[in-house]
């Protein structure tokens, strides 16, 4: 296979961190691993350098919407940037949001004629729900990102519930399962990093550490957690429940913990950029607790793996794939008392759970380098394919219906923007016109 030159483009990368994120930095180091080059494409951020990257990372106009989603939105008309990309020479344009970045991609398409592939890692339309009041808004948003979706030449899903789920979006193509990887080796942290974690929180050596890593956004079903704890805490049992993360959604989460009077029992550790001391953070948890139902793939369960540590999981959810209850896992349902009695189980059964966290270790865990050669090796078939003249006649939604789209989109969000405050409330309530939640 020649070596392949993949332009990588998505709408969130550090500084920001979030799942998506780390995947791209992830394909881009084990691209180059597997023989090919890789160049990042990114919304801009004000003040930040890209220089410690081993590979390029090109950044085009955006602006701050952390106001309402937590992102800088990308602004993908740039002549400039096109220019730039159309001369980098590029064999497969792998796009990894479904918004901008696609928009970007389908430009880049038009006039290199090179192969678009796409992966879906999130459930798009919680996000848009939470963050569109209006539900003319949600609808008009969904219909462009299905638009972008289609008009890709081949559609990579992290997860089968993914799958399922940008089926329920209107998407009616076909898709290719491609799982994530995580980028932490198999075994256990250093024992004077988890000596440090002890002390900079007041831990006992022998105490159980219930842990969750992620966004602070209730929608993680962070408040399930919260109130298992207070089920256990009335029932005299003696843990530390602690969150690893930021997110818009912080202070309330906080603000909860509070009126629960949980107390010491809680703890909010903050994010934790350094890798390493995140790893670290999972090798003293005596089990993770992810309740949530919105990811797609759930790499941090599999970075749980990595360390041999059990995941709580929610039955059915689609971090929960590849999960046998009691085996390699441990299997709950969506409510606290549910959790509390998962929870439970692990405050009374820590060699129990180490034996599952084993388990987990052999039997879900996938690197990085595992995941990416897969997809590099599918790349190498897409370009192959695309030589061959195989995408000539794919399905592709013109990029004026999506302009389309989108003008309609910012009109009615405009629209919506001048109402006033009591009139948006109203509008709330009436079903078959414009609604805010």
């Amino acid at each position: 296979m020649k070596d392949l030159n993949v332009c990588l483009l998505n709408d969130s990368f550090p500084p920001l961190i979030d799942g998506v994120g780390n995947a791209v930095v992830n394909y881009a180091e084990n691209i180059k691993k597997c023989g090919g080059r890789a160049t990042v494409v990114t919304p801009s951020y004000p003040g930040v350098s890209d220089e410690a990257f081993p590979f390029p990372v090109v950044r085009y106009p955006s602006v701050d919407f952390s106001k309402f989603c937590g992102y800088r939105a990308g602004y993908p008309f740039d002549a400039k940037v096109l220019d730039r990309l159309n001369k980098e020479n590029f064999d497969i344009i792998h796009s990894h949001c479904p918004i901008a970045s696609t928009m970007l991609a389908r430009a880049l398409r038009e006039t290199t004629e090179k192969p678009l592939i796409f992966t879906y890692h999130t459930k798009f339309d919680i996000d848009i729900k939470n963050t569109i009041r209006s539900e003319k808004l949600q609808r008009l948003a969904i219909k462009v990102l299905v638009n972008n979706i289609e008009a890709c030449d081949e559609v990579w899903v992290v997860s089968n519930g993914a799958g399922e789920n940008l089926r329920t979006l209107g998407y009616t193509g076909d898709y290719r399962v491609m799982e994530n990887g995580v980028d932490f080796a198999r075994g256990r942290a250093d024992d004077a990093q988890i000596a440090e974690i002890n002390a900079a929180h007041g831990i006992g050596e022998d105490e159980v550490v219930l842990l969750f890593v992620g966004r602070m956004m209730w929608y993680k079903g962070i408040r399930i957690l919260l109130d298992a704890a207070r089920l256990l805490l009335n029932e005299g049992l003696h843990f530390r429940l602690m969150f690893v993360g930021e997110g818009g959604d912080f202070e309330e989460i906080k603000a909860y913990a509070e009126t629960l009077r949980l107390g010491d029992a809680c703890i909010f550790a903050g994010a934790q950029r350094d890798r390493e001391r995140l790893r670290a953070y999972f090798c003293r948890a005596t089990m993770f607790v992810f309740p949530s139902t919105f990811d797609t793939n759930g790499i941090v369960v599999r970075e749980a793996a990595a360390c041999g540590l059990a995941s709580m999981l929610i039955a059915g959810s689609c971090a929960a794939e590849g999960i046998t209850d009691g085996r390699n896992g441990i299997l709950c349902e969506e409510n606290a008392e549910s959790a509390a009695k998962a929870m439970r189980f692990a405050c009374k059964n820590p060699q129990v759970l180490r034996e599952i966290g084993m388990h987990a270790m052999r039997e879900i865990y996938i690197s990085w380098e595992t995941a990416v050669r897969a997809a590099y090796a599918r790349y190498g078939e897409i370009n192959a394919m695309h030589r061959a003249g195989a995408f000539k006649d794919s399905r592709r939604v013109p990029l004026d219906s999506v302009y389309g789209t989108l003008a309609e989109l910012i009109k009615e969000f405009n629209r919506w923007r001048s109402l006033p405050a009591r009139k948006k409330d109203k509008t709330d309530e009436q079903k078959g016109e414009t609604s805010d939640a």
